[in-house]
């Protein structure tokens, strides 16, 4: 394969991540137990965004290794794989390897981090088919109940305030009081339990409100992670064969970005 076509393939798959990737932070952001279909959109998205990207990230590995020869498809499916807990694994076996300097986070291993690795890796192995399972009597999962769980309210539990989460449970109270006697609402919560009061409503949107930012905040992290590692990789690849390796930075570099640009930006899908 000649260096322009590599050069293009490795392009138009950096672009592909961009996009799963951009439009998945900005669905995770909206997701909630009104628009449950988003979770789904946003999960898909992002198995398959950081998948591909980890994949980017090995197969550059592999071609500094090897001086400048693609993977075989063999090495590509069953050394590299799909399996994002792996992916991750040899990411920091990589990042070891080649002492790469990450300017962030060096690892995901906080617990909210590795939670949300881990409900995507089992989304990407069939949990995105929960729906099917559980009609055809087949095994239970629950990816959006497990995500509210172990993510939305360890979250909740860590960065948001005593005072804030006082603030939310008086107004749920008072909007209980009030809304109750105009009306009725119905909603399943991500856990799939019957949402019947106002109280229980506003307290689940102010939840929502106060964790939706961060649990965003904590995805970009993880996309900020593979690509540090993708741009750290594509500095030595260039020196091995410059005509085959794209400047990743102009197609993904947004997403490089520090801790306090992440906080200020709400929307990724157009960058």
């Amino acid at each position: 394969m000649k260096s322009p076509e590599i050069f293009n393939a490795l392009s138009k798959e950096a672009m592909f991540c961009k996009e799963l990737l951009g439009t998945s932070a900005t669905q995770i952001r909206k997701a909630n137990y009104a628009t449950q279909g988003l979770y789904f959109q946003a999960f898909s998205n992002l198995s398959i965004g950081l998948e591909r990207i980890g994949k980017l990230c090995l197969t550059l590995d592999h071609f500094i290794d090897t001086n400048g020869k693609s993977p075989t498809d063999k090495h590509l499916k069953y050394t590299i794989g799909h399996d994002l807990i792996k992916l991750y694994e040899q990411s920091q076996n990589v990042i070891k390897k080649r002492q790469l300097e990450i300017r962030s986070l060096p690892t995901l291993n906080s617990p909210i981090h590795c939670n949300i690795i881990t409900i995507l890796s089992k989304f990407a192995k069939g949990d995105r088919y929960s729906n099917f399972d559980f009609l055809v009597g087949g095994r239970q999962s629950d990816p959006t109940g497990e995500w509210y769980l172990k993510v939305d309210m360890e979250i909740y539990k860590k960065d948001v305030t005593k005072r804030k989460k006082q603030i939310i449970k008086e107004n749920a109270e008072i909007s209980g009081a009030f809304m109750s006697r105009l009306g009725m609402v119905l909603h399943t919560s991500e856990q799939g339990t019957q949402i019947n009061t106002y109280e229980d409503a506003s307290h689940r949107t102010g939840v929502f409100e106060a964790v939706a930012p961060k649990r965003q905040f904590y995805i970009l992290q993880m996309i900020r992670y593979w690509v540090e590692i993708l741009l750290e990789l594509q500095y030595l690849s260039i020196h091995i064969n410059h005509e085959a390796t794209p400047y990743f930075n102009e197609i993904l570099g947004l997403f490089g970005c520090g801790d306090s640009y992440f906080r200020t930006r709400k929307t990724w899908d157009k960058i």
